[in-house]
């Protein structure tokens, strides 16, 4: 399937003139690598978007608590539609009213390289797990996203070994982004 396939959810279910969002009508240049984001967004809830490229789209999960660098934390992750590339950069308000209406920031972002079998992370997640080793500025490791049995939900959870501890997630209010070093509240106000 192609892009424009893949992203009929997205650009249907939003004006892009009126968002001020990427609608994936220019191409994101890829330097080979999958690389990942992860963008707070204070919309109707505040919450966390984890996503990673595959192939020529972002794969999106909402992931309410955010993502924890400690092993024993199991977030809940809900997909949502796949995103354009060109979103790994965005950093903004969407207009009120708009579906996803609300400040983003950049949290996290960076490469990601799969790991397990040569299936790839297509097939491991329509299998219903996926482990992938994140090289971000503020996450870094082994994390898994594995669908619960017969739910559409999925978790996400950081693989144990290594150090075994790790930071859990920042207060989203205060988590600065790493595009910009500015807060939901900065961005908010247009500072």
């Amino acid at each position: 399937m192609g892009e424009r396939e893949r992203l009929g959810d997205h650009r249907g279910r939003r004006d892009a003139d009126r968002t001020g969002r990427p609608s994936g009508d220019r191409r994101a240049v890829a330097d080979g690598k999958p690389r990942f984001v992860v963008q707070i967004h204070d919309a109707r809830t505040l919450h966390f978007d984890f996503r990673l490229q595959v192939g020529d789209v972002l794969k999106s999960w909402s992931v309410p608590k955010g993502p924890s660098a400690r092993p024993k934390d199991k977030r809940l992750a809900v997909p949502t539609e796949d995103h354009p590339l060109e979103y790994e950069e965005f950093e903004g308000v969407l207009a009120r009213g708009e579906d996803g209406g609300g400040t983003v920031i950049v949290w996290d972002r960076g490469t990601y390289e799969p790991l397990g079998p040569d299936t790839g992370v297509e097939e491991g997640l329509r299998r219903g797990h996926v482990s992938f080793r994140l090289h971000g500025a503020k996450l870094r490791g082994t994390y898994a996203l594995t669908r619960f049995k017969g739910e559409d939900d999925w978790l996400l959870v950081k693989a144990g070994g290594g150090h075994g501890h790790g930071h859990g997630t920042p207060d989203p209010r205060r988590a600065r982004s790493v595009r910009t070093g500015r807060t939901l509240a900065q961005v908010a106000a247009g500072v």
